[in-house]
């Protein structure tokens, strides 16, 4: 098919293209403005569904694109559907429509390889987004991108509908079982069966969540309501994208269903895609990772220039993360507040009920979703601002942003060391480490560090299966705290309230480190607080994470369990014997033959869930394999790992490797005994030591000299920017950028020369963002404002701007122009009114006084009552 200036054999001219995409965009902000109108007339959450819909907003870069992209998709299913009406009906679009319609939709920008810079900090620091980390590979790892796809997925239509998504559809001979039923009868167990994990701490599951929201972020679809149609999902049991239901049993006292939104599609993907694949083949739907894939402590920094921006602590000469203006935990620094309020932070008791309470800022949305999670967010940024005030102090000379930069670049190191040192080891045990992982043997830039869909979407939730369904808090003894008591997970989802009014950050820490995990069992895979209590609200019903988690894997196609035991060398399970052998548990394997009728049909996250663990392991064969290959992709295909030779220096990496987890606690907390390994169950004082004891490194490493005989100085501070001085053959040369909001006018890198300054410094200036019509930075009726460094959407009156920040909705209430209007016509009404009541007064007392005789001459009539 071709882009003519006819219909008649069949094809769309360049106007028909056009209206296709426009009528698309059309019905994709409707059903975004219906979403952010349900969530503007529900000031409060109201439900788990909008719970977990608000936590998962995506930050404002990944929600362009998630837009661009479901514009796309809709657009290529119009077209098509417009084809195979046609006289010459065909599924194959032309390379031409393609572009079009990635160009119109706005997703062309982000398909094509982004711009990377070539200045002496291009092996310095790695881009905040992850891109241009293999050079010849731009997109790899970066954000905003697509997972990767070690083996190709299974759409029931070949193309984007989920596993599960046509009723009587059959998979190797029989249908999938409704999800709420595969937990139901496998995976959940009461909360009093829980077996604890003796040789791990708890720490293990939270570092283990925290690491998965540092490489991996799937964005759920922006729109909560059907784009055909605009039925809100939550008031639907029907598969009307992006609403996938979760069906519960039919002897459910309940709703019919659970609501579950799909995923959001990367641009071009889910039909066909230009510049993805041949374009004479179908390019299946794939999901995006809104946060780079690479081991960077994007939890602590952002994985986009906006989010970025909005972390650091501009005013500050040292480079230093923005930390809580109204709040500190004895005297110690709590995360920001998000300048936005969300509605998905609950406020604590006593809260006025209009008191929106807010979440935690940090690189990552989901910052404020447990206790624990937000503990381990708030000691990292404890510890950037450590280093940066102390590498400040050795380097009077370094600029803010060179300070930010170094300190940002070893705490990347850090996240690095602890989760493959540490962390993976126990996991994997130690012959599925040394077979899957291995020794380091420098960057290799054949090696993709894309985060694979199947690892993010499967593997690496099996920490689910480790989570406790309550939180502890100790006191300096690692005792139970009497005021304290212990919580029920039900009762601290997105309450960062907590954290502020209920001791901090030390109790849950000690928590975390002398407490065990929960040990991965049959029969008890998950607690009931995460089956039947996620999310609980006081007036509505709940969430079941373990169904999410099956309907998640559906949605993105992933091949059934068996596929992927033979992706990774093992053997496929046609039996239940082979089966109970596997699980080692002869009722569970029953119970799977007889949900899914065949092993192949097992969804991969249930089935590497229910086997048996390895030898000194916290995972079964299949997701050992799985976490291993992904672990060594993105350690061999990182050319900022620490282990890199050009990086760091053999003086910074001895002293780098010193450091632990451990020390980061005796570094950021109250705390003055800790164990030697954070993620080794023990018992105080037994299996602890003095703070004075856990080794961490010294920053002398990072000691630079300024040189005597300079002739060059430091220029002036950058208004919008900032500079960094970096080597270049030899000659100190400094490298200019600008903030998020401010592009450079001038030379990007000036040198020192004999003679000073090869180059007046540049300037950064700001950038209009509202010049551009086709970026639609807001929607719909909003109007685009520029302001410094940024820009504000502007809705006019009746409207207001919604939880987005860029749609306009109906805000149900008269205009102000209205109201003048009425205020001054009953104004004017009144005024009226009042005359004419004046009017006809006095003519009635006028017709009810005595009639009197005219005055006809002196000393007739009257006389004046003042001289009588």
């Amino acid at each position: 098919m071709a882009v003519t200036d006819s219909c008649s054999d069949g094809t769309l001219d360049v106007a028909e293209v056009f209206r296709v995409v426009e009528e698309s965009r059309s019905m994709v902000d409707h059903a975004l403005q219906q979403t952010v109108l349900r969530n503007l007339k529900k000031r409060d959450v109201t439900s788990p569904a909008q719970l977990l819909s608000l936590s998962k907003l995506p930050e404002p870069t990944s929600t362009a694109i998630s837009r661009a992209a479901e514009i796309m998709e809709a657009s290529l299913h119009a077209v098509r559907r417009e084809a195979r009406q046609s006289q010459h009906p065909t599924d194959i679009l032309s390379e031409e429509v393609l572009s079009m319609i990635a160009n119109i939709s706005g997703c062309l920008a982000h398909m094509l390889p982004p711009r990377c810079p070539d200045t002496c900090l291009v092996n310095k620091y790695r881009l905040i987004t992850g891109a241009c980390n293999n050079r010849a590979h731009p997109r790899w790892g970066a954000s905003n991108t697509a997972l990767a796809r070690w083996l190709p997925p299974v759409y029931e239509d070949g193309f984007s509908q989920p596993r599960g998504w046509n009723p009587g559809f059959l998979h190797h001979g029989f249908p999938l079982p409704a999800v709420r039923e595969v937990t139901r009868q496998v995976i959940q167990a009461p909360n009093e069966a829980v077996t604890e994990d003796k040789q791990h701490s708890d720490f293990l599951t939270a570092w283990g969540q925290y690491i998965s929201h540092d490489i991996a972020f799937t964005p759920q679809s922006l729109s909560r309501a059907a784009f055909s149609g605009g039925i809100d999902c939550q008031l639907t049991c029907k598969n009307w994208s992006p609403c996938f239901p979760i069906q519960l049993p039919g002897n459910a006292s309940s709703a019919a269903c659970l609501p579950f939104y799909r995923s959001s599609p990367a641009c071009g993907t889910g039909d066909q895609g230009a510049l993805f694949s041949n374009l004479s083949q179908a390019n299946p739907r794939q999901q995006m990772n809104g946060l780079t894939s690479f081991l960077d402590a994007s939890t602590v920094y952002g994985s986009s220039p906006a989010s970025e921006t909005l972390l650091r602590n501009w005013t500050s000469a040292e480079g230093l993360l923005r930390i809580n203006a109204h709040h500190s935990d004895a005297g110690r620094a709590f995360l920001p507040f998000a300048p936005r309020v969300p509605a998905a932070c609950a406020p604590g008791p006593g809260t006025p009920a209009e008191a929106r309470a807010p979440c935690f800022l940090a690189g990552d949305g989901r910052a404020s979703e447990v206790p624990s999670l937000t503990a381990v967010h708030t000691l990292w940024l404890r510890e950037h601002n450590r280093l940066a005030v102390k590498l400040k102090a050795l380097n009077p000379h370094w600029s803010a942003d060179t300070a930010y930069q170094e300190a940002r670049k070893v705490v990347g190191a850090l996240h690095q060391i602890i989760t493959l040192r540490d962390y993976v080891p126990q996991i994997l045990g130690p012959q599925a480490f040394q077979q899957y992982v291995g020794p380091y043997t420098g960057y290799d830039p054949t090696v993709n560090p894309t985060v694979s869909n199947v690892f993010s979407t499967a593997a690496f939730r099996f920490g689910h299966a480790t989570v406790l369904p309550w939180v502890r808090r100790l006191d300096t003894r690692f005792q139970e705290l009497p005021d304290r008591p212990l919580l029920q997970l039900r009762d601290v989802f997105f309450s960062p309230w907590r954290l502020i009014r209920e001791g901090g950050v030390d109790p849950l820490v000690r928590g975390l480190l002398a407490r065990p995990a929960k040990l991965q069992v049959h029969g008890q895979l998950m607690n009931e607080e995460l089956t039947e209590r996620l999310f609980v609200l006081s007036n509505s019903g709940t969430l079941d994470l373990a169904s999410l988690n099956l309907q998640r894997g559906r949605d993105h196609g992933l091949p059934g369990y068996n596929a992927w035991r033979e992706f990774c060398g093992l053997q496929r399970l046609e039996t239940l014997a082979h089966l109970s052998e596997v699980l080692a548990d002869t009722r569970t394997a029953q119970k799977l033959v007889e949900l899914y009728g065949h092993p192949d049909n097992i969804d991969v996250w249930l089935g590497g869930l229910a086997e048996a663990p390895l030898p000194g392991a916290r995972t079964g064969p299949l997701f050992a394999c799985i976490i291993g290959r992904q672990m060594r992709a993105l350690r061999d295909g990182d050319r900022f790992w620490w282990e890199h030779d050009p990086v760091f220096t053999e003086a910074q990496r001895q002293e780098l490797q010193k450091h632990s987890l451990s020390r980061v606690v005796c570094d950021n907390t109250g705390l003055t005994w800790v164990p030697a390994d954070a993620f080794r169950g023990g018992q105080f004082p037994r299996d602890f030591k003095s703070c004075k004891d856990i080794p961490g490194l010294s920053l002398d490493a990072w000691r630079e000299t300024f040189p005597a005989d300079d002739r060059c100085g430091l220029p002036s501070p950058v208004d919008g920017g900032d500079f960094v001085l970096c080597e270049e053959s030899g000659r100190r040369t400094l490298v200019f950028s600008c903030r998020h909001g401010y592009e450079l006018q001038g030379p990007e890198q000036v040198t020192c020369t004999p003679q000073g300054w090869n180059s007046q410094p540049p300037v950064c200036k700001d950038v209009d963002e509202c010049v551009d019509p086709t970026r639609a930075l807001c929607h719909g009726p909003a109007r685009c404002l520029n302001t410094k460094g940024g820009f504000r959407c502007i809705c006019a009156d009746p409207y207001e701007l919604g939880e987005d920040g860029r749609t306009c909705v109906d805000s149900g209430r008269l205009p102000r122009a209205s109201w003048v209007s009425i205020a001054l016509g009953a104004l004017l009404i009144g005024g009226m009114a009042g005359l004419t009541w004046t009017v006809i007064y006095r003519w009635l007392q006028d017709a009810s006084s005595p009639q009197q005789p005219e005055r006809s001459g002196p000393g007739h009539g009257l006389q004046n009552p003042a001289f009588l």
